[in-house]
């Protein structure tokens, strides 16, 4: 595997992110995306998409229309899609064309994709219309198996390769990322398209409020007063391949993921085990598949939902990762800002995780700086803006029911000549 060495290149076989495409309530596009990151402010509020009055919660952080020159507008199947689809499709296109690729390039391009959802909310409306004695309408390509988004975007691009779907709740989206780096590595395909995508419906909304995970205000991942999640909608998809497919064909080089590994808790349906432990076999894992130790992480952008159970947990395992190191190493949530994505949220928390890294700088956790992190939760929070960091390595963690976890190692576009520990 790749390590961080005096030699300011990837070796050719590192898996290189050329493409990023994003939407989130910040709005359509990663440039939106990294305006919202920059503010330091939250997108959760009152939804317009389904009447939220008759739940014990009434917030989320949802899309608003797209605009009326996207380059998705055209593609075959974007008028009949779901709500889900859209997001996917957007996504996908711009991470598709910012990496320099057309539709139909790259016969051997294969799909990789995280989701929960699906047309579910479009499923919804066609039984509340029955239901009323109406004449119920769904669009006709708004397909209802979890597969509906991932299929839609291989016919819109012609991908010619495998399409893969997961779903394995929220660690979905870090789990299709880890597929596709795998593929790359394999040879199985030239060019892969990873992420994910899930739209906010009435199912999700009311089981999250059953089980008391639901916060009545906007989540604050790791705070000492935080209530609960608050879910969130959208997509975010990468564009992957070799270093060497990469510098052949002129594409530039974003970022490169470097390590990848997942575990299961095995312990409950719902409640992550307390101390963390799968949650810390994964990040473990994803380090050593990149070959670094944790002291080169410059910072993490963890799962953080914002409830009790979770963020204690998930920074147990950081403990037991990074040891005395996890004092001084910046920790963000991408969730405080854009909700709880669900089955796409590995994936949206990935790009954000690329694009900090280009810039040398870790978006913040909307809050007051002078509040700081939970004592039952002491990780080095930023809070409110960002914060330049002087390491080019980060990982992202994805933690999901039934104790499925994800992570993800990236890097910054070229290491820099250093040598040691990288630090």
């Amino acid at each position: 595997m790749p390590t961080l060495s005096a030699d300011p290149r990837w070796p050719d076989a590192t898996v290189a992110v050329t493409g990023l495409g994003a939407v989130t309530a910040w709005g359509w596009g990663v440039d939106a995306f990294l305006r919202g990151l920059d503010t330091g402010r939250t997108t959760i509020g009152p939804p317009r998409t389904f009447d939220v009055s008759g739940h014990r919660t009434g917030v989320a952080s949802e899309v608003g229309e797209p605009p009326t020159d996207g380059p998705w507008r055209d593609l075959a199947g974007w008028g009949e899609g779901s709500r889900c689809d859209r997001f996917a499709l957007a996504a996908a296109v711009e991470a598709w064309s910012g990496a320099g690729l057309r539709p139909g390039d790259a016969a051997r391009a294969g799909l990789y994709f995280g989701g929960s959802t699906a047309a579910m909310a479009e499923g919804e409306a066609f039984f509340q219309d029955l239901g009323a004695g109406g004449h119920p309408r769904v669009a006709p390509l708004a397909s209802h198996p979890l597969d509906g988004p991932a299929n839609a975007v291989a016919r819109a691009l012609r991908l010619g390769g495998p399409v893969v779907a997961l779903s394995s709740a929220c660690a979905s989206g870090g789990l299709a990322v880890a597929e596709a780096v795998d593929a790359l590595r394999a040879g199985d395909v030239e060019v892969a398209l990873a992420g994910g995508a899930d739209a906010l419906c009435q199912l999700t909304y009311a089981g999250f409020n059953a089980l008391r995970a639901m916060d009545e205000k906007p989540c604050r991942p790791f705070r000492a007063d935080r209530g609960g999640m608050s879910l969130g909608e959208g997509a975010g998809m990468l564009v992957l391949e070799t270093v060497a497919h990469a510098r052949a064909r002129g594409a530039r080089i974003r970022a490169v993921v470097l390590g990848r590994g997942a575990s299961c808790d095995a312990h409950h349906m719902t409640a992550p085990h307390p101390e963390g432990e799968g949650a810390a076999r994964a990040v473990s894992a994803a380090l050593g598949d990149a070959g670094l130790d944790p002291g080169q992480v410059g910072f993490v952008n963890a799962h953080g939902t914002g409830t009790p159970h979770n963020d204690r947990a998930e920074a147990r395992a950081l403990a037991s990762v990074f040891g005395d190191g996890l004092g001084s190493l910046p920790v963000t949530s991408t969730k405080g800002v854009v909700g709880h994505l669900l089955g796409g949220s590995g994936a949206i928390e990935a790009v954000a995780t690329a694009l900090c890294l280009e810039r040398g700088r870790v978006h913040g956790v909307p809050g007051d700086p002078a509040d700081g992190a939970d004592p039952e939760a002491p990780v080095d929070l930023v809070l409110g803006g960002s914060r330049a960091v002087d390491r080019t390595v980060a990982v992202s963690t994805s933690l999901a029911f039934g104790g499925s976890n994800a992570a993800l190692v990236l890097a910054g576009p070229e290491p820099r000549a250093e040598g040691g520990s990288g630090s």
